[in-house]
């Protein structure tokens, strides 16, 4: 009995996340079968208001997905940008193993899509559009820094 109870907040656990899942641009593409991978290695974490995610400067473990409320990402003193549902942060540092490269921070409540290092790899390995995703996402943070610093 206790079994099924268990296997049962699993499913409905899992079926959550990919609610959630299928919410954010970058999983738009994927088949069920692989919103269900993604949803079984991504933890979902609620975050209180003013909480640091990540340190600029500091080592990143985590690739974090926003479900609900807003971050506040901070590079410079002059650069700052708000995250809302369906952004993401925190995969520069897994892709490229250097330090955190901006502070995000809680902006108000935050529920959020937690993957770590070993899970992210796995994970580009097996939807292979994620990779196409993130680099035009990342291209795009670096037109727009590269913008910032012409202005």
């Amino acid at each position: 009995m206790r079994l099924i109870s268990d296997f049962e907040g699993f499913r409905t656990a899992r079926e959550e996340k990919i609610r959630y899942l299928e919410r954010v641009p970058i999983f738009e593409a994927c088949s069920l079968r692989q919103l269900r991978a993604v949803a079984d290695i991504a933890k979902v974490v609620e975050v209180p208001e003013r909480t640091v995610l990540t340190r600029q400067g500091e080592p990143g473990d985590e690739f974090f997905i926003i479900i609900d409320g807003t971050a506040l990402v901070t590079v410079s003193m002059n650069k700052r940008l708000r995250l809302r549902p369906g952004e993401f942060f925190g995969e520069m540092s897994l892709l490229d193993g250097e330090p955190r490269s901006a502070t995000v921070k809680a902006e108000t409540d935050l529920r959020v899509l937690v993957i770590n290092r070993v899970n992210f790899w796995q994970l580009l390995r097996e939807v292979s559009e994620l990779t196409q995703k993130m680099l035009v996402n990342l291209s795009r943070r670096i037109r727009d820094l590269e913008n910032a610093a012409n202005a």
